[in-house]
């Protein structure tokens, strides 16, 4: 079964964010959402999710980090190839709500000029936190302007209502706190807890990977009613 990884929001380099799961998942993909860097809104992002399970001749598992959540729920909503979602410290909107709805509270990011934002820089250092200096560094290069109208665009469709869905909750995150992600998981089928913050794929590869593998193993979880 092939796993198909949405980045969350900010960020460039998908493969990169995803370079430690894919020696455990060799048959895996990131894509790379079009509103980081090169324009392009949440629809935009979500027809190159949708292209990317499109181009796939196997059942396939979609996993999406944060914001690629939202990302997720759209793009998968309908279609034939898609068997699980992995929710990673992430949000399930329902139909007609969206990032900023579903969040709430003081924004992240601040204005970067021509309809783009980017994430204020005194808030970084909370996502990578329990990452080594080195990949705390390297994380923090690959930050990027991003379109601001994906924050407010509502999703079109709710692939967690259909679909068997899995939330992985990052129990130390300092960035998007546990509560919210206990209350968003209650929209999922099954839960996992994993300890550490944002990035577990960069700190608990290994964990994260058990993870989508039970996942994709799992009769249960089914979609949430």
């Amino acid at each position: 079964m092939r796993v198909v990884f949405v980045h969350g929001a900010l960020v460039r380099d998908g493969a990169w964010w995803w370079s430690r799961m894919a020696p455990l998942l060799p048959d895996s993909v990131a894509v790379e959402l079009p509103s980081c860097g090169d324009g392009g809104d949440l629809y935009a992002d979500v027809a190159a999710v949708r292209a990317a399970l499109d181009s796939s001749d196997e059942p396939v598992v979609v996993c999406g980090h944060s914001y690629g959540g939202v990302v997720m729920t759209g793009a998968a909503a309908g279609h034939p190839a898609v068997r699980h979602l992995v929710y990673v410290d992430s949000y399930l909107p329902d139909v007609g709500e969206s990032l900023a709805s579903v969040t709430g509270g003081a924004s992240p990011v601040e204005p970067a000029g021509e309809g783009l934002v980017r994430l204020r820089p005194e808030l970084a250092p909370k996502y990578v936190h329990d990452c080594d200096p080195e990949t705390a560094a390297e994380a923090i290069d690959r930050l990027t302007p991003q379109t601001a109208t994906v924050f407010t665009q509502p999703v079109r469709a709710a692939a967690w209502r259909e679909l068997p869905s899995t939330y992985v909750v990052c129990a130390d995150d300092r960035a998007t706190s546990p509560e919210l992600q206990r209350e968003q998981a209650k929209r999922a089928g099954a839960v996992v807890e994993l300890p550490g913050g944002h990035h577990p794929f960069l700190t608990r590869p290994g964990a994260l990977a058990e993870a989508i593998r039970n996942a994709a193993r799992e009769k249960s979880g089914g979609p949430a009613r």
